[in-house]
């Protein structure tokens, strides 16, 4: 019996330390991945900044602002990037998410012209089912939105908009219209207004000092 007892500690001894040891493995590999993983996460994303504005000649990345959206209690935040050519706002493009994917949540990044209309849109991170969802990332789908105009919010036809949902998968395509419907309410509301009026005061202020 004595013999039994000793074998178990020995077994239940061994996999303590095995456990410890997978937990040390796993967690500096963590340590090691961590700061390529983000730096590949942010290049990817200055990546999608560009390619969903116009022409710009600033630094929009050191520009960036995060504003609270109204939903979940201010919780969430959509990531701006502001665009200016000359020192005139170009555009802004606009890091945004939504939860009502399949899979549950992806994020994209949205391009708008000063007057809020859609440059271009990239999804950035998504968990869609392969050959279905994923097809959001295929320009038969997204260039339905590349220099559209709002006139309410955008929905698939079967909702009653104009956009043509992805062939089974619906609820994908209602998702990408959420994701870019959020980004353009903040845009209009937190920013495009002032990126206006901040134009309009300098174009002021140049047309005074010419005068003199």
């Amino acid at each position: 019996m004595a013999k039994l007892e000793s074998n178990l500690k020995n077994m239940v001894l061994s996999l303590v330390f095995i456990s410890m040891g997978m937990s040390a493995a796993l967690g500096y590999v963590y340590l090691l991945t961590k700061e390529p993983i983000e730096k590949a996460n942010k290049e990817k994303e200055v990546s999608a900044v560009k390619m969903v504005l116009p022409a710009f000649d600033n630094d929009p990345v050191t520009e960036m602002k995060r504003i609270a959206t109204i939903e979940n209690n201010g919780k969430d935040s959509l990531t701006f990037y502001p665009a200016f050519k000359n020192g005139q706002f170009v555009g802004c493009a606009v890091k945004s998410f939504t939860e009502k994917a399949f899979s549950g949540k992806f994020t994209l990044m949205v391009g708008f012209l000063p007057d809020g209309t859609i440059n271009k849109s990239v999804v950035l991170d998504q968990k869609e089912t392969p050959g279905l969802g994923t097809k959001m990332k295929e320009p038969k789908f997204y260039s339905q939105f590349e220099n559209k105009k709002f006139e309410g919010e955008l929905k698939v036809k079967k909702d009653g908009g104009d956009i043509d949902a992805i062939s089974a998968a619906t609820i994908t395509s209602r998702a990408y219209c959420d994701g870019i419907n959020r980004a353009y309410k903040l845009f209009m509301k937190e920013f495009a207004g002032k990126a206006n009026a901040a134009a309009d005061s300098a174009t002021a202020v140049q047309t005074v000092a010419t005068n003199k």
